[in-house]
């Protein structure tokens, strides 16, 4: 599977349908405006200020698929979640991929986390990688939920490590997929 199985179309638990594709240069303002939904208590953890346009436009402008796949989710007009696939091209992570994940506050509760965390497992295996890393932090219960569901195992936390957008020291947990034993439903393969 790569980014050319795209677009494609998800039919989330309650029949609504949303479209995921790779983001495109042209996507900044719709974009934005998806991020600018997220919750200041949820946007606190994510790993960039989103709230910076200077930002969502080198996110945009800066694509380079070899190091990271962005789809973003579209649904009733609007970007309603973004999930991307970062990658090493080279060194001694090379065969590990790092996932992030946010979803709008009106689609959550759907399925469309899952969905799209199964994409990119689709994709990380698609692209010969053997491991999957996702950061989050302890408050995060609700994400931590559905990664380990997909067979993420905690192997570390690390007091303190991260400052979130507030200043905040916060711990990081880092989950591992091993992606020889991902948890996808049959009907995925």
């Amino acid at each position: 599977m790569a980014a050319s199985a795209y677009p494609k179309t998800l039919t989330l638990r309650d029949g609504s349908a949303v479209t995921v594709r790779p983001l495109r240069s042209g996507d900044r303002d719709a974009l934005g405006d998806f991020l600018r939904r997220i919750p200041a208590e949820d946007r606190k953890f994510l790993k960039d200020d989103v709230t910076r346009p200077e930002v969502v436009e080198a996110w945009c402008r800066e694509i380079n698929p070899a190091r990271v796949l962005p789809l973003i989710a579209e649904g009733e007009g609007k970007v309603v979640a973004d999930a991307s696939l970062h990658r090493r091209t080279a060194g001694w992570l090379r065969h590990v991929g790092e996932v992030r994940l946010v979803v709008d506050p009106e689609f959550r509760r759907r399925g469309l986390g899952s969905r799209l965390l199964e994409e990119i497992i689709l994709l990380a295996q698609a692209e010969g990688l053997d491991k999957l890393v996702a950061e989050l932090t302890p408050e995060e219960m609700a994400a931590r939920k559905a990664f380990e569901r997909h067979g993420f195992r905690q192997v570390a936390v690390i007091p303190d490590l991260v400052r979130d957008q507030t200043g905040t020291a916060r711990d990081l947990l880092v989950l591992v997929l091993d992606l020889g034993t991902a948890l996808l439903p049959d009907w995925y393969y």
